[in-house]
Order: C-alpha cells, then structure tokens, then sequence
C-alpha cells in the first residue's frame, strides 16, 4: 500500500502572503505611553514610505495637534487584532488609557471638549515610536473617571479611555509629526 499524495494548500490570497520571519529582539526596549496628541483637524492626503506602507512619511493637510505629557505606568496603549472567520472580517481595537494627575479648571474644560470629539491621536512610546491611532475612523473617549481619592496619597486627577477600530494596526511615522505639514500647538495647560 503506498503513501497518500502530499498536498500543497497555497493561500490563493496574495496579498495575504507572509513575506519574512522576525529575530529574537534584543533587550533595548521599555514600555510606557510618554505623550499624545490630538487633533480634529483633518489630515488630507496621507502619505507611506514607498517600500513600507505601514509607516506615514506626511499628511497632506494641516493639522494641527495639542500635546498631553504622561507620566507613570497608567499610560497605555494596546491595540487587539479581532478576526471572524464565519463573517470574513477582520479589524484591529486601538485602545488608549491615559491619567493626568491634578483637578484643574482648565483641564477640565479641555478633557470636555475632548470626550465630545472624535480625535485622530499620534501616540508617543518611550522608545520614541510615534503611531497613528484611529486614522480612518477617529478615537472616542469611552471611559474614564474623575476622581479624588480618600487617602492622601491617593490619586486625584483624570483618567480617560480611548478607543478606534481600524482595519489595520496603527501605522508608525516616520518622524514624530511632520513639521513639514502639520504643527504641534504651543498652547499648553500648567495645571
């Protein structure tokens, strides 16, 4: 009795195709959201790198962004892929979880404005990564507190969670924003 044939299944999708392995990463990474900036600007026509479209090299409009420092190990940004093979879709959560610590009228007022929009948010790592979270659909604000804490040391500010589905992970830049097109605004609260 012989063998049975072997069978080669080929993905019929090309563009599915996987095109290269990854190393083992070296130890030269930390974790950690450092700032994020928000704009309702539109950003006009993007444009990739031309050997990697998953990184932004400009935007064709003018935006302009606000700029959020963070501190502490609150800041995160975490993004799932989802995949329904019965539906054939498939999307990416971005979800961002960001703390500003101090009440302030000023900040308060700004974090207002800010649930009632709908952002596009660049968010900076600590290894100096910049990615562009809801850039098709915009983030929303679908969390969050306002808060004082009961003891002394607790915590007293604002917490905020943010979220986008797009269809694929948030695209890199290839520099922090494009200065060339886009500006990060010099108004800041000093809470």
């Amino acid at each position: 009795m012989g063998l049975p044939p072997t069978l080669l299944i080929k993905n019929i999708n090309m563009a599915c195709d996987l095109t290269t392995g990854r190393s083992k990463a070296c130890f030269d990474n930390i974790a950690g959201v450092k700032a994020v900036y928000f704009t309702t600007d539109d950003l006009g026509a993007i444009t990739y790198d031309i050997t990697n479209t998953d990184v932004i090299t400009t935007f064709g409009g003018t935006p302009e962004f606000f700029q959020y420092d963070l501190k502490g190990n609150a800041n995160t940004f975490v993004e799932t892929p989802t995949k329904d093979i019965s539906n054939g879709t498939s999307f990416f959560d971005q979800v961002l979880t960001v703390q500003f610590p101090k009440l302030d009228k000023a900040t308060h007022k700004e974090l207002k404005l800010l649930v009632w929009a709908s952002p596009t948010v660049v968010v900076q790592d600590y290894n100096d990564n910049y990615f562009v979270m809801g850039l098709e659909n915009q983030a929303d604000v679908n969390g969050g507190s306002i808060a004082t804490g009961g003891a002394r040391g607790d915590f007293a500010g604002y917490n905020l969670t943010m979220s986008a589905q797009e269809k694929a992970p948030a695209n890199f830049l290839a520099v922090d924003i494009p200065t060339t097109t886009a500006t990060v605004s010099a108004v800041v609260i000093a809470p």
